[in-house]
Order: structure tokens, then C-alpha cells, then sequence
């Protein structure tokens, strides 16, 4: 039984890691909500995450692995604790709406 609580542990696991307010690495992301230059929205493990600032360009999106890495003039980062129902729309067809 012990294995089983590990291994919830480990699927609710989600990091940041800021280096010099330029380069945000994330793990634990489930789904990318929305983005743009200014703000993104993001589904982690933990919550819905949004990030905002200036310039902000998403040079990693492993969904597979639930990694991100997101560079830019970074502002806030805010958990709003709520996760939402992943949507049964693809990201690719949001972005070409």
C-alpha cells in the first residue's frame, strides 16, 4: 500500500523553477489553457496557473512528460488552486481558431 500513496505523490507533483525573472521551467503541466505574449494559462497538477508578463514565448511544451519552459520579461506567477476539466478541444485546433 505504501507504493500507491508514493506513486499519488508523484503524479500531484508540479515544480518551478525561476532563473533571473527571464526563464520559467515547470513541471506537472496537464494542459496549456491559453497564451500569448503578455499572459499564459496554464493546468498543472496542483492548479491552474497563470503567468504573466512581456515578451513570453514558450520555447518547451512536452505534454507528454508535462514540461514547459517559458521565456521572457516574467512579472507574477499565480496559482488560483481551482483545476479545471481538460477540455475535449486540442490545443492545435484553439490555435487556429
Amino acid at each position: 500500500m505504501e507504493k500507491r500513496v508514493d506513486n499519488k505523490q508523484e503524479e500531484n507533483k508540479s515544480n518551478l523553477n525561476l532563473e533571473n525573472r527571464r526563464r520559467l521551467t515547470i513541471s506537472g503541466v496537464i494542459e496549456v489553457i491559453s497564451f500569448d505574449e503578455l499572459k499564459i494559462d496554464l493546468t498543472t497538477n496542483l492548479g491552474n496557473l497563470t503567468i504573466k508578463g512581456e515578451d513570453l514565448k514558450m520555447n518547451k511544451l512536452d505534454v507528454q512528460n508535462g514540461d514547459v519552459i517559458i521565456e521572457g520579461n516574467i512579472a507574477s506567477m499565480v496559482y488560483n488552486g481551482k483545476v479545471t476539466k481538460k477540455s475535449d478541444e486540442s490545443i492545435i485546433k484553439r490555435l487556429f481558431r
